[in-house]
């Protein structure tokens, strides 16, 4: 899952980018409402965390803005203001849940699992099927008929979003956007490195799939005997 953090208390967004990222979660953060209704526009995440009260914009204006853009991201609002009349507000913004200051972080955890549980945006932990390979991301293992192989944390955030795709093209930066990080600082060339470790521990399944190289755009994971008609859980970005 990968979440935008938009909050302009630094050490509360420090705290809470180190505690998401502690749970296997792919976190970018913002500390104004100019960049955070940027990036939240791209939309490329799942899940935005968006306090209400931030310079340069409003966050419920932010949100009413990325509703009429039709960004679909799951919102859970932080504030403050704890009158019923601004809960009421920010949810009739469209935000998928509330959270008063202050909270703990054990609360926030369990409402993200909350909504993965109950919206579209599903939490990293739904089983991946296509034909005899079955991929679990929260055990970070793929297994093909009666053969089984563990993945690390990266070559798991990157399966799952070409498994998401599958059958579609993902270019170089919509990989580097959604693994890495919005602001990261790793080189493209990153990519070709950990796209060889999945395909190489694909191969020693004997996995029917393959990562096709789609040269110089990105790359495309597809059922290698014929088209992916049977593909569950899969999503497009």
């Amino acid at each position: 899952m990968r979440i935008l953090l938009v909050e302009d208390e630094r050490r509360l967004a420090d705290a809470l980018e180190y505690i998401l990222k502690k749970n296997h979660f792919i976190v970018d953060a913002a500390y104004d409402g100019i960049n955070g209704q940027d990036m939240a526009e791209t939309g490329i995440y799942d899940l935005i965390i968006l306090d209400r009260m931030l310079p340069g914009k409003e966050g419920v204006e932010i949100l009413k803005y990325l509703r009429s853009k039709k960004i679909t991201s799951a919102v859970i609002i932080l504030t403050a203001k704890d009158a019923v009349p601004c809960r009421i507000e920010g949810l009739d913004a469209g935000a998928d849940d509330y959270l008063i200051k202050p909270f703990s972080t054990e609360e926030l955890m369990a409402r993200i699992r909350a909504l993965g549980r109950r919206s579209h945006h599903k939490v990293p932990s739904d089983l991946f099927q296509i034909g005899d390979f079955t991929f679990d991301p929260k055990s970070c293992e793929g297994r093909y008929k009666d053969k089984h192989v563990r993945f690390t944390l990266k070559e798991t955030q990157l399966l799952e979003l070409l498994l998401r795709n599958a059958g579609q093209v993902l270019t170089k930066e919509q990989i580097l956007e959604r693994v890495w990080g919005f602001d990261s600082e790793v080189e493209m060339n990153a990519i070709e490195i950990y796209i060889y470790y999945v395909r190489k521990k694909l191969n020693a399944l004997n996995s029917s799939l393959s990562i096709s190289t789609i040269r110089g755009i990105g790359y495309c994971l597809k059922e290698a005997e014929h088209v992916l008609e049977n593909t569950n859980n899969i999503n497009t970005l």
